[in-house]
């Protein structure tokens, strides 16, 4: 070092010698804190007894977690990218015997929401249709205050304890040293990450499924995920887990489809949701809960407060209690949807906490966020977080402060104004928290209780359809085939022997590693509410393509569309160029996408108009075939005029052998075959082809 003219050091050295005093390798060293403090304990949060709850005096803890919660500015550091919208909640019967939380009363009042629905683990440029967890969080502004349901479309998480959360996410985050890969899990550290946590067997199971590729935000399930409390007037509590069900039910992409739809349209999600609500096909959800009586709080063979356990629906019922209609777009993403914050802390009378440790963590995760990424302890000021019923308190001044605060006292209890504002007995509707018994030595431990880590991954797999089987082991083939290390593959393989050796064998073999051996299943049970293949199947909100060109037949295209319309199923057209197309009638029909821009995965199912000199034209170009045998690969309902069939033929698609082809015989009367071609559609897919 020497000093410059300025009598200022510098280094004569490069930039990079300037950094090499910072840098660390961490190999062979012991875990401490920012402080130098050697760490006994990096997997359990300290807490009062194993199933107690987390003590914020674990400065371990909190210290990990606050760093976590600022390591990134200004965007979220988990669920970056993000689309929303408002609507109301209704209840259906007054749900006083069970809680006294006052929305869930009055079945004519209409609770305002907003929902954010999200992806994990990509920034908020990411594409919509990567294979990850969405966020499903809604936030009710309430008359006792705001209240949010923070979920995921996953009923279960990775991990059991919060003190593990900033581990998972920089596992499933691009790998530091080359910011590679994004919004994506197949890559080593997510995997190595997975076969030394063997808890996330459960939810890696659903990770892999067909639940982490919606078809659309409007098709895919909510869950609370953790496990809350019911309070009603007498004070009695129930264990209960939340639910969200789509009306249109759960469907899904397949994974070629998700792929290509990431490069073709990477908002695709977000502009399903906007353009359904534009149209006034507004999504629909209804709200169920499981309930457990606190007394029957053991009586089952897993721990109610894990976070990576169900509560199988035939064993603990779904009551559905009401519905959430969506039918409002933001009119500022960033003001709304960007801005608004969410914290699984913000409750209302009649709801309260357990002690599931992922919980316990996520309420001092959630505030400490928010300060970083909104700039201070305002944030509830900012529109999109007010609440609608007045707010008053002695919190005064910080960063973006907007209330103009009146008067010279801002403290509690005071007599200069009457002790204003004044708190509130629960008589009064002051929130009181449940007076659960605690006890129990300062542990940093966790239940037996929560040991189990196979038997829930096992009833998954036990559940699924043999398509969906596929898919997952297709799934793991791919995710696995990313990484490089051949060690933690075959780690993998082993743990996924633990819940299946036919899965872990066939996972095996296409990564050329060595297949566990066989085990005997010890979980026999299945849960049919898991398999997607149980949900309802509606044909409305769909999208159509219709494939034509000069010549078509008009009456067979205008009863087809007719049909559709009828059926709630939106139908547009495909050509070689922009325009009009005129049929051989004279019908001029307006032309929404080109070859190029009018990909099959963009639609739910497709169908080729007929006409001879329509179908020569398009014959010719590669593309119009290609579009029809994508469709067709990716088990899409196909419809096609009686010449049309000779495009099906040059995609070598045999439609009198093929379920969900149907072909219109008669151009004049097609409502017998359209109604047929509305039943194909309302399949979602046609399983049967990949047989």
């Amino acid at each position: 070092m020497k000093k410059n003219d300025n009598d200022q050091f510098v280094n004569e050295n490069s930039k990079d010698q300037q950094l090499e005093q910072f840098r660390s390798g961490h190999d062979g060293e012991a875990l401490t804190t920012n402080q130098g403090l050697r760490v006994s304990e990096d997997e359990h949060s300290l807490k009062a007894g194993e199933r107690g709850p987390t003590l914020m005096e674990d400065f371990h803890f909190r210290e990990k977690m606050t760093h976590f919660d600022h390591e990134r500015i200004p965007e979220r550091i988990v669920h970056a990218r993000g689309f929303a919208a408002h609507g109301y909640f209704q209840v259906y019967e007054p749900m006083a015997e069970y809680t006294k939380a006052g929305f869930l009363q009055d079945p004519s009042k209409k609770t305002p929401v907003f929902v954010r629905f999200s992806t994990v683990a990509g920034s908020r440029g990411s594409g919509d249709t990567v294979r990850d967890v969405r966020g499903f969080s809604t936030k009710f502004y309430t008359e006792e205050g705001n209240y949010d349901l923070v979920g995921n479309n996953i009923p279960v998480f990775f991990i059991q304890d919060a003190i593990k959360f900033p581990d998972l996410i920089h596992a499933v985050k691009p790998e530091p040293h080359n910011e590679i890969p994004q919004a994506q899990s197949a890559h080593d550290t997510f995997w190595d990450f997975i076969a030394n946590n063997t808890e996330s067997a459960h939810m890696i199971m659903w990770h892999i499924s067909d639940r982490a590729i919606p078809r659309s935000f409007r098709m895919m399930e909510g869950f609370g995920v953790h496990t809350f409390r019911f309070i009603n007037e007498q004070g009695k509590a129930r264990f209960i887990k939340f639910h969200w069900k789509p009306v249109l039910g759960v469907h899904s992409l397949v994974w070629d489809e998700a792929q290509k739809l990431a490069g073709k349209d990477p908002d695709f999600h977000r502009r399903d949701l906007f353009e359904a609500i534009e149209m006034g096909n507004y999504p629909e959800y209804e709200l169920g809960v499981q309930m457990i009586d606190e007394e029957d709080e053991f009586k089952f063979d897993f721990d109610v407060l894990d976070p990576t356990k169900i509560w199988p629906e035939e064993l603990v019922p779904v009551k559905i209690i009401g519905k959430m209609t969506l039918n409002q777009n933001v009119t500022n993403y960033f003001a709304e949807t960007e801005q608004v914050a969410f914290h699984p802390g913000h409750v209302v009378p009649g709801i309260d906490f357990s002690n599931d440790p992922l919980l316990q963590g996520r309420l001092f995760s959630y505030t400490d966020t928010q300060l970083s990424r909104l700039g201070g302890p305002n944030f509830h000021e900012i529109p999109i977080n007010r609440p609608v019923c007045p707010f008053h308190n002695n919190q005064r001044d910080g960063m973006h402060r907007m209330t103009i605060d009146r008067g010279q006292v801002a403290y509690h209890k005071n007599s200069l104004q009457s002790n204003y504002p004044k708190t509130s007995s629960a008589s009064e509707g002051g929130y009181q928290h449940y007076q659960e018994k605690v006890e129990g030595r300062k542990v940093q431990a966790r239940s037996d209780s929560f040991k189990d880590h196979y038997s829930q991954a096992i009833l998954f797999w036990n559940s699924m359809s043999d398509v969906e089987k596929q898919h997952m082991i297709q799934a793991f083939s791919f995710e696995l085939g990313k990484v490089k290390s051949k060690d933690v593959q075959q780690q993998v393989v082993e743990m996924l022997g633990n819940i299946d050796t036919f899965l872990a064998g066939q996972v095996a073999e296409s990564l050329g590693a060595k297949k566990p051996e066989s085990k005997p299943q010890e979980v026999t049970m299945s849960s049919p509410a898991l398999s997607q293949m149980n949900t309802a199947k509606l044909p409305n909100t769909r999208k159509v393509a219709i494939l034509a060109d000069h010549g078509f037949t008009g009456a067979e295209v205008s009863g087809v569309m007719n049909m559709l319309k009828k059926s709630g199923i939106t139908a547009e057209i495909v050509s070689k160029q922009l325009g009009t197309i005129k049929g051989d009638d004279g019908t001029e029909i307006e032309v929404q996408h080109t070859l190029l821009t009018g990909s099959s995965v963009l639609f739910d199912a497709l169908y080729v108009a007929g006409g001879q000199q329509s179908v020569d034209s398009l014959k010719q170009k590669k593309e119009a075939v290609y579009l029809v045998d994508e469709a067709f690969s990716h088990l899409k309902a196909v419809g096609a005029g009686k010449e049309a069939a000779e495009l099906l033929a040059a995609a070598k698609i045999h439609h009198e052998e093929a379920p969900g082809v149907v072909v219109f015989e008669n151009s004049k009367e097609v409502t017998g075959e359209a109604q047929e071609f509305i039943k194909a559609i309302a399949e979602h897919r046609h399983w049967d082809r990949m047989i």
